[in-house]
């Protein structure tokens, strides 16, 4: 959790504080799981949903994603010895979490992010191994949250991983969204785009889900494993034609594309036993900033959750925002905090380091000149913006002020992708470990 703020005022900089751990607070990924459960020793009650665990033979759990670790222990904390096991595939936040964990019930398997790799198929593997033989009178539990596209990886026939990797690489640099990104994903795998609930059938399927995605539509979050998919591959061929990624790609991602078969669509009777449940969202962290912004005397609401599009451009669009609340205290008046959400994309023409909510707050920095009291604030929710290794950055007149002052151009760093160098240069990234949630991105607009 954030105890400071750069280039804030103590005051400022502790409010503001408080009202960005609400939002990742109410992203808790274990809250998420024991919230959206019951559980009274026999009766498991999930949503509309409820199941009889005496009557089952065998209650399993997996999941995949950043937070799955976390969902996974809350997960076994409720169920006890109710359930057989729990195997989960996450994101290792340091090297020393190369090797699985594996405690009472729960084993924590280890994959590779963004880009998928040997251990993400290794891991994916044990994770569907552990489900076995599968009944009509088994449950399984699965748990999802974002990265999980990376994470959980099976290629489809005639697919190796670096067809995979570096169709990835390709579709990362070009700009494209994450809903277009994950439709190319799930005709080139095996468990992606509802495939995973068709192997668990017959069995009863409950999914609990935490969104990284932007209006959370759940056949697109980690590619929809356990949704029906209505997609096709002629949709995912055309994607390729949209940003001319043809011609570099591996000619096998092409003869998948064309040949293999296509995924569960709504109505395939293998999902029928399948419940899928939302249980946190981006919309649900900026909800919660709101509230504790209005406790800590703001003046304050959410603009929009689905703030898309270039990085850039949509650091210029929440500048002219702030520069109106500042100035002439419209739309809402001082002290005021407006909390922007969602998911922005970079298109790469440089190979520096940084990431969309670093690249935001510097394409939004030369237009806050002046601006007094007032900062705006970009938060990846996962702690791990783009290839930075950091959570975000404050931008405000003073940041802009010690740039001037170090001779640093924000034009030049942004036109080679390089925000991470200027912001940890000017003293300006947020100080936020990695979270181990994901809800997408938060921008706070703030003045005082």
């Amino acid at each position: 959790m954030l105890s400071n703020l750069p280039g804030l005022p103590p005051g400022a900089s502790e409010s503001v504080c408080r009202i960005i751990n609400a939002a990742l607070q109410a992203a808790d990924p274990a809250q998420a799981v024991l919230s959206s459960l019951a559980f009274d020793g026999r009766w498991l009650r999930a949503g509309a949903q409820t199941f009889d665990l005496n009557a089952c033979r065998r209650v399993i759990g997996i999941g995949f994603g950043k937070a799955s670790p976390t969902m996974g222990r809350a997960l076994l904390s409720l169920l006890k010895d109710r359930v057989e096991s729990i195997t989960v595939v996450g994101k290792p936040i340091a090297d020393t979490e190369a090797e699985p964990i594996r405690k009472d019930q729960l084993t924590i398997l280890w994959g590779s992010h963004p880009v998928p790799g040997p251990a993400s198929i290794e891991a994916t593997r044990q994770m569907l191994a552990s489900l076995g033989d599968l009944s009509a009178d088994d449950l399984v539990i699965c748990l999802v949250s974002g990265g999980a596209s990376a994470l959980l990886t099976e290629p489809a026939a005639g697919l190796t991983l670096g067809d995979l990797q570096a169709l990835t690489r390709q579709l990362l640099a070009c700009g494209a969204n994450i809903n277009e990104i994950n439709t190319l994903r799930k005709h080139l795998d095996t468990v992606k785009g509802g495939q995973l609930a068709a192997r668990t059938y017959p069995a009863r399927l409950l999914t609990l889900i935490l969104s990284d995605v932007v209006g959370s539509p759940l056949d697109i979050i980690a590619s929809g494993p356990t949704v029906p998919d209505a997609s096709t591959r002629a949709d995912a061929l055309a994607l390729l034609d949209k940003y001319q990624l043809r011609p570099n790609l591996p000619p096998a991602v092409l003869r998948a594309l064309n040949n293999n078969p296509e995924t569960p669509k709504p109505g395939d009777p293998r999902l029928a036993l399948t419940q899928n449940l939302l249980v946190g969202s981006n919309e649900g962290a900026a909800r919660a900033a709101v509230e504790a912004a209005r406790a800590a005397g703001f003046h304050s609401a959410v603009l929009t959750t689905r703030l898309t599009g270039e990085a850039a451009q949509a650091g210029l669009f929440l500048a002219g925002v702030l520069s109106q609340m500042a100035r002439h205290n419209e739309p809402l008046p001082r002290s005021a905090c407006l909390v922007a959400g969602g998911e922005t994309t970079v298109t790469l023409r440089g190979s520096g380091v940084g990431g969309r909510n670093l690249e935001l707050a510097l394409a939004a920095l030369p237009e806050l000149a002046g601006l007094e009291n007032a900062a705006l604030i970009t938060l990846a929710t996962d702690g791990d913006d783009g290839n930075s290794g950091v959570a975000g950055a404050v931008a405000c007149a003073a940041s802009l002020e010690r740039a001037r002052a170090l001779g640093l151009d924000p034009a030049a760093y942004l036109a080679r992708n390089d925000s991470f160098p200027f912001w940890q240069q000017t003293g300006s990234l947020l100080p936020l470990a990695q979270t181990g949630t994901n809800v997408n991105d938060l921008a706070f607009l703030v003045t005082w």
